[in-house]
């Protein structure tokens, strides 16, 4: 199966398109609107610095916190501003939810996408959920008995009593 490649530049081009039909109306709060326009501009500068691994690994970030915000603000905004633009654009404001929504569902696609230029960038997945107070022993044995001093083949070679056989 070929891998579809897609430029930064598309991503980038699609959400700022997104993100401006999704403000057509006010029916968001300007949070809404500086945290993509935030991130996408981070995306700019990852489009820029195309050696750069921080550029792109804050776009993924900016990408993956907007898509938090964005389930807040609909949670929050848009039952108020169904019923407030129900009698006055009401195809307006389904035209401007929708595409809101499309940006959101979009954006974890474009979160992978992110990802993986960062990997090919030369980042490497540091993310470690590991608490830092529990440690693991990692001590390993070698099991094989004949290299050792105190095995039971050097006993028996030695004249001494044989010791349990290894299993």
């Amino acid at each position: 199966m070929e891998v579809l490649t897609i430029s930064l530049k598309n991503i980038v081009l699609v959400h700022w398109l997104l993100t401006i039909w999704a403000c057509f109306i006010s029916w968001l709060p300007t949070s809404y609107v500086l945290a993509n326009v935030s991130a996408l501009a981070v995306g700019v500068w990852a489009i820029a610095q195309k050696d750069s691994i921080d550029a792109i690994l804050m776009f993924l970030i900016g990408l993956a916190v907007t898509i938090l915000t964005d389930i807040v603000h609909f949670a929050l905004y848009y039952a108020a501003a169904e019923i407030q633009y129900k009698s006055v654009a009401p195809d307006l404001f389904r035209f401007s939810g929708g595409l809101a929504i499309t940006s959101l569902m979009l954006k974890p696609v474009s979160c992978l996408y992110a990802y993986h230029v960062y990997r090919v960038r030369g980042g490497e997945n540091n993310f470690s959920f590991r608490f830092p107070w529990i440690t693991r022993n990692r001590e390993y044995q070698t099991f094989d008995h004949q290299d050792q001093p105190g095995s039971s083949a050097n006993n028996q070679a030695e004249g001494g009593k044989p010791g349990p056989s290894p299993c």
